[in-house]
């Protein structure tokens, strides 16, 4: 009969009890481990059978320690939207865990000014091995220069191509701008509204400038345009200019859902009847669409895919493999609740 195989005290298997039972040395079964290619096949299959037998499995101090990496990615942004940025945790985490690796969150300040010392103290304290950089962040002036001075490797989502970042994830918003402009006008909408996003954000300029194409060439269209910031209140306030205009619009487009949002609160203040009197569209297609009565017609922005592939080319390029570069993501508007035809 075969006599077990020894254990450390705690009963937990080390890699010594491995080592041991193996008849090798602690160097070797790190090199298993690792999937270094210096060990012969049969003394390779001998290791993965006693860690299997032994359930043995190699804390992630270890592993990190023997691999000179934290084996964590960071997620750095300025992004206050907190139903966008779950979305995008939730794609980076489902790659990332199967892994091995953790993911740290950073949140950026507003001054582009104060960026880049802001992420390179982050880097610097975390240690993580790569970073996934959002819009705004990524679009920066300087910083994939200035992390070409760190041992990390970054990856960038944004709305248009950016140079010296390891990676850069695209989704297609000018063309998302045009097709909400052709779904307002097949409803017949000639006195349009426009809410932008923040002035010298890149996703909103290709937001607007999508908008704007489509509707160029078009006789007997009028357009008033007004900004905001992203944010709820800024949603309001752009409602409230845009409605207190003669002729009022009868559909208005803002850059993203929460203004959108903001737009709808005013419009019910002003018992504005949506979308009888006025049609509204949102831009992200996150949860707040259906959460909103009427349900909002967006822009759907696949969000935990467009992080999934980041975080897939992140790890590729951190652990030396090839990464495959992901074609522009395709945005995709769903019509809701929030839109119907222009009022007689």
């Amino acid at each position: 009969m075969k006599a077990p195989e020894a254990r450390s005290p705690g009963g937990e298997p080390t890699i010594d009890d491995v080592a041991a039972a193996a008849g090798v040395s602690i160097r070797t079964v790190s090199r298993v481990l690792n999937k270094s290619p210096k060990v012969n096949e049969n003394t390779r299959k001998s290791i993965e059978d006693i860690i299997d037998r032994l359930n043995f499995k190699p804390s992630r101090g270890a592993r990190a320690l023997a691999m000179r990496r934290s084996f964590l990615i960071g997620l750095v942004h300025n992004d206050q939207n907190a139903l966008v940025l779950d979305s995008i945790q939730r794609g980076i985490a489902r790659v990332a865990s199967p892994n091995g690796y953790e993911l740290v969150v950073h949140a950026c300040p507003d001054q582009d000014d104060a960026v880049i010392d802001d992420v390179l103290a982050f880097i610097d304290r975390s240690r993580v091995d790569g970073i996934i950089l959002l819009p705004p962040v990524s679009g920066v002036p300087g910083l994939p220069e200035a992390l070409d001075t760190c041992p990390v490797t970054a990856v960038a989502l944004s709305s248009i191509p950016i140079e010296g970042f390891a990676g850069v994830v695209l989704s297609e918003e000018r063309q998302a701008g045009a097709e909400v402009a052709r779904h307002l006008l097949g409803l017949g909408h000639r006195v349009l509204g426009l809410v932008n996003g923040p002035e010298g954000v890149a996703s909103a300029q290709e937001r607007r400038t999508g908008f704007l194409g489509e509707i160029a060439n078009q006789a007997g269209i009028s357009l008033a345009e007004t900004s905001g910031d992203y944010s709820f209140a800024s949603g309001v306030l752009a409602a409230e200019e845009l409605l207190s205009r003669e002729p009022r619009p009868t559909a208005i487009f803002a850059a993203n859902d929460i203004m959108a949002a903001g737009v709808m609160k005013v419009a019910a203040t002003r018992r504005i009847a949506v979308p009888d009197q006025l049609s509204i569209v949102g831009f992200d297609g996150s949860i707040l669409t259906r959460m909103l009565t009427p349900a909002l017609t967006s822009v759907l922005r696949p969000f935990g895919e467009m992080a999934a592939s980041a975080a897939g080319q992140l790890i590729a390029r951190i652990e030396g493999k090839t990464s495959t570069p992901t074609t522009p993501h395709a945005l995709e508007l769903v019509p809701a609740e929030s839109t119907g035809p222009a009022p007689a």
